[in-house]
């Protein structure tokens, strides 16, 4: 990772989108950085907690995207570059502060990367976040190449001090995760300190004063509108009679579809690398001559709406589509094939795709869903848990690796909206249903929103049990540290927050901790907790053995069947379901590559028939 300092411009680096954005914002001179991880954008924020030291800038993780973009805001309003990351859903988050300080501006350069999900790879929906740049009137900025993700990070954080707004840098799950060359450019000496000039009647936004700052905002779109026509990352290619309008990754299929198609002639792009203000003068001067034109954009129709208005208050007739039943869809994200096959709909050129493969001979691959590593503690604590609930309670989940408790045979997760859920419905739960309530939360994610939702419960008198998977780092995202992160394990100057402590605190008066490689213990407590007239709290403390071994100076032994003792009882798979374990004929067995040691099986198996290999 440390490749990334490299400065050396006009070198030419192979680099993931995301760690082109990084790249970028070094080059742009980042003194202040703070994020909460979440794919499709860790990249970034990873990047930079593995070179800040080095690269002389401030990162820091924060409990959650609104306390990130608070914290950067402050940098930026004090005068030096600052950064925040979000994945789409993080950004609702963070929406609060983010609508006001558009209001009050910033001075330093602030950049906030967004990275949406089309097709929800991981995430829970697929919202198309350039409604948040219409929303906060926020310029928006989206490139279409690994190229383009540092060289827009660059330009952005140049607008942002020009414009004195922040500047919000979009991209998707594909662009985040390609990979491609990238012509590197010097790298800026960040200014660290700042200076901060009180002016309480600009940056403290009472109605009187922000019913004035709402005109300045707009007088600052305008002026990112007239910027935004004349910006070279606006571009025309051709001079054809058809016309295309495309951004982000479908800009490419596009550019390759013209190509397959052999409508170079006949076509001409307009590629947008400004989605928000859009540029207006160049739009109207593209659609006219035009025949017809096509806009191809990923999820919802933002651009092909503002083009027709355009078109219509300027008295332009020539079709314009896009979303529609026999285009575009509004679902999912786009391919080269779909792209091509659309446009050739759609331009009416004779076209037929590749003959697919006959594939009828060859079995279908089998499923592999998502699920719970070998040795994961939170399948320790789901099938304690589930030997001592009554299967009618009901089980609040959250968003974090746990939610795979929603797979057979653990069915652990019955609902769930957003981190920080699980904590905040198991109240209404519990007011309106007669049954138990027992809610599942992660660690960092009760650091990220989790709290409040407890609080609420307690003061509230709610009866439910919350459950606090407390495996010491936030393992989804890529194992990236949080409050109640063992800091002198990992080596980093923070100061660990103690989760017990916190919740005692609060003042809930039945708190448990358990060690889930003791199913028994662990059993017994949780029947405690469960049965208390209350709100209680059970915190299953157990390290993620991915994050844990790199910790380990000594490696536990794996574990095999002894099939002498095996009666084919299958516990081990039906009901614990490791993935380590598989059917060898009509028994168990473990691969032992998968196995991770962590001996629970063996208190699993009714005939004690697992047991160490023998070296």
């Amino acid at each position: 990772m440390l490749e990334l300092m490299t400065d050396e411009p006009g070198r030419t680096m192979l680099l993931l989108g995301n760690e082109a954005i990084a790249r970028g914002a070094l080059e742009a001179g980042l003194a202040f950085a703070s994020s909460y991880p979440g794919t499709p954008s860790s990249e970034v924020p990873d990047a930079f907690f593995q070179i800040f030291q080095e690269a002389g800038f401030h990162f820091e993780y924060a409990v959650n995207e609104k306390v990130a973009l608070e914290a950067v805001a402050g940098a930026a309003v004090a005068g030096v570059r600052a950064m925040t990351t979000f994945k789409h859903v993080g950004l609702n988050v963070a929406a609060d502060p983010l609508l006001t300080l558009a209001y009050l501006g910033v001075k330093g350069g602030m950049v906030i990367y967004n990275a949406d999900d089309p097709s929800m790879f991981s995430s829970q929906n697929e919202q198309d976040n350039r409604y948040y740049a219409r929303l906060a009137d926020l310029p928006m900025l989206e490139p279409t190449d690994a190229q383009e993700m540092k060289d827009l990070t660059v330009y952005a954080f140049d607008l942002s001090e020009k414009l004195k707004l922040p500047v919000i840098l979009r991209s998707t799950t594909r662009l985040a995760h390609t990979r491609g060359p990238v012509r590197l450019g010097p790298i800026r000496k960040p200014v660290l300190r700042g200076e901060f000039v009180k002016a309480p009647f600009d940056l403290v936004p009472l109605p009187a004063v922000a019913r004035r700052l709402h005109q300045v905002l707009l007088d600052k779109e305008a002026q990112a509108r007239e910027i935004s026509n004349q910006s070279p990352y606006n571009q025309v290619i051709g001079q054809g009679p058809w016309g295309v309008i495309a951004n982000g990754v479908a800009f490419n299929y596009v550019l390759d579809a013209v190509n397959d198609l052999g409508i170079q002639d006949q076509t001409s792009l307009l590629k947008l690398g400004w989605t928000h203000p859009l540029p207006d003068r160049l739009i109207l001067s593209f659609l006219e001559g035009k025949e017809k034109v096509l806009i191809a954009e990923e999820l919802e129709p933002v651009i092909e709406k503002e083009v027709k208005a355009l078109a219509q208050d300027h008295g332009l007739t020539l079709p314009i589509k896009g979303k529609h039943p026999n285009l575009f869809s509004r679902l999912y994200e786009y391919q080269p094939a779909l792209v091509r096959k659309t446009l050739a709909r759609f331009f009416e050129v004779p076209y037929r795709g590749p003959e697919p493969v006959d594939t009828s001979a060859v079995p279908a691959l089998p499923n592999r869903p998502p699920n719970l590593c070998p040795g994961c503690p939170h399948r320790m604590t789901y099938y304690a848990l589930k030997k001592a609930v009554d299967p009618e309670a009901v089980f609040p989940n959250d968003i974090g690796c746990y939610t795979l408790g929603i797979l057979p045979p653990l069915f652990m997760a019955d609902f769930q909206i957003g981190m920080g859920s699980s904590a905040s419905s198991s109240c209404g739960f519990a007011q309106v249903l007669d049954r138990k309530i027992v809610a599942f939360i992660g660690d960092s994610t009760f650091f990220h929103s989790g709290l409040t939702g407890l609080v609420n419960g307690l003061h509230n008198n709610h009866n439910f049990t919350l459950v606090i998977m407390d495996n010491g780092t936030t393992a989804m995202t890529g194992h990236q540290p949080h409050p109640g992160l063992d800091t002198a394990l990992a080596g980093l100057p923070q100061t660990q927050v103690d989760i017990v402590s916190a919740v005692k605190g609060l003042g809930v008066k039945h708190v448990t901790v358990v060690k889930p490689r003791n199913l028994k213990k662990t059993q017994e407590e949780a029947a405690k907790a469960l049965a208390f007239p209350g709100l209680s709290v059970i915190d299953s403390q157990e390290i993620c053995p991915l994050y844990g071994r790199r910790f380990q100076k000594t490696k536990p032994p794996v574990f095999t069947v002894d099939r002498n003792k095996c009666r084919g009882h299958r516990v081990c798979i039906n009901e614990f379901a490791c993935p380590a374990f598989y059917l060898d004929g009509e028994r168990a067995a473990i691969d032992e590559n998968l196995c991770l040691g962590c001996a629970v099986c063996v208190q699993v198996c009714p005939e004690r028939a697992i047991v160490p290999r023998k070296k």
